[in-house]
């Protein structure tokens, strides 16, 4: 990776839904140059013919677009970080079409990775371009509690004190966090992406509330907070028990991961006696409306790459996660999709038929060395 130097970075954001509409507008806000690209471009020609952003909520203000595009090439040509803000389903898709095109000198951001999504990414565009060596940068969580009122005006609800980040391969660390201080001082450092991956609390907080909650959905089509009146007692539950098969194969792996109870204090200053009370101290939970139906990110985005990765990466060290094994096989049914099958699994993230030891080894410095002292 080449040496970077300081300078008025530019961005390309990928995506424009909810959370890449609130990423582009707040770093056009802030002044950086930035490029908008959304696979159709009929659903942002709105963006497109204004040329801007506008934020409210936390934040208020208005960031002007230097490009909206549906070309790969054109928004990410000349930029020094890709912002990919996108439900990880699409993450397969982009870095197929994003690896001919992307440099060794560019950063990739994964807002956020998911389980796995970092290492997923490098192994795409390590398949069609193997000498090229590009950083991912994974981060744990997406930087805003956000939602588009309509196309082009973003509500902020809340922006999180702090976001860990890791790059793959680790070593890039600290040069990445000297380029993007400046402009995220929350972005602060995990040891890699294995700790951004299991800490990814979008596993316990997406989809677990919405398969428990499916008949009031159903019901009420989503007239209800999610977070405040969705997550009760005994809903509070069963996430705790997908948090602790979490944390032990976290454990497994040798990494340090927060409890979703120690994560909402951390990220949001929200504590409580139990895990209910501390969710509804999250003052930016408070205007968050439930899904209007069951076709919603939060179990198709959720539960083939959150959950499914856990449960895979499990089996992969022989490790029993049954609650979690149960919310796939709910959220199957709910679906009628096979998420075991069509999940991110630990093939996909080149980590197949590695050792822990292996495993730490790629994560750190990009590539396995085996015992000859030869790159496999």
């Amino acid at each position: 990776m080449k040496e970077r130097i300081l300078k008025k970075l530019k961005f390309a954001v990928i995506g424009a839904g909810h959370g890449g509409q609130g990423i582009a507008g707040y770093l056009a806000y802030k002044g950086y140059q930035v490029n908008l690209y959304n696979r159709s471009i009929e659903r942002i020609k709105e963006i497109k013919k204004k040329g801007y952003i506008d934020l409210t909520g936390e934040i208020v203000g208005r960031g002007r677009l230097n490009l909206v595009t549906n070309s790969i090439e054109k928004v990410i040509k000349n930029v020094d970080v890709i912002m990919v803000v996108l439900p990880a389903s699409a993450h397969k898709f982009i870095a197929k079409q994003m690896a001919a095109f992307v440099t060794q000198e560019q950063y990739i951001v994964l807002n956020p990775g998911r389980t796995g999504g970092a290492l997923e990414f490098k192994n795409i565009i390590g398949r069609q371009n193997p000498l090229k060596e590009v950083c991912i940068v994974e981060a744990q969580t997406l930087l805003f509690a956000c939602r588009a009122l309509e196309e082009g005006k973003v509500k902020i609800f809340s922006k999180k004190e702090e976001v860990k980040v890791a790059t793959l391969p680790a070593i890039s660390n600290n040069q990445f966090i000297h380029v993007i201080h400046e402009v995220f001082p929350e972005f602060t450092l995990s040891s890699n992406v294995l700790e951004t991956s299991f800490n990814n609390v979008g596993a316990l907080l997406h989809p677990i509330p919405t398969i428990l909650n499916c008949g009031r959905i159903e019901n009420t089509k989503g007239d209800f907070r999610y977070y405040i009146d969705g997550i009760t007692p005994a809903v509070a539950k069963i996430i705790e028990q997908v948090d602790h098969e979490r944390m032990q194969v976290a454990k497994a792996l040798g990494i340090r991961v927060m409890s979703l109870k120690e994560w909402l204090a951390y990220t949001y200053n929200a504590y409580g006696n139990t895990l209910c009370e501390a969710l509804k101290n999250v003052k930016g939970y408070l205007g968050i409306q439930a899904p209007m139906d069951l076709d919603t990110r939060y179990i198709h985005e959720d539960v083939p790459q959150s959950l499914v990765p856990i449960w895979d990466m499990a089996n992969h060290l022989n490790i029993q996660t049954p609650t979690i094994e149960g919310m796939i096989h709910l959220a199957s049914i709910l679906h009628d999709t096979d998420y075991y099958k069509s999940g991110r699994k630990v093939i996909d993230m080149g980590l197949e038929g590695l050792s822990i030891k292996e495993i730490k080894t790629f994560v750190v410095e990009g590539q396995v060395v085996d015992t000859r002292g030869v790159v496999a």
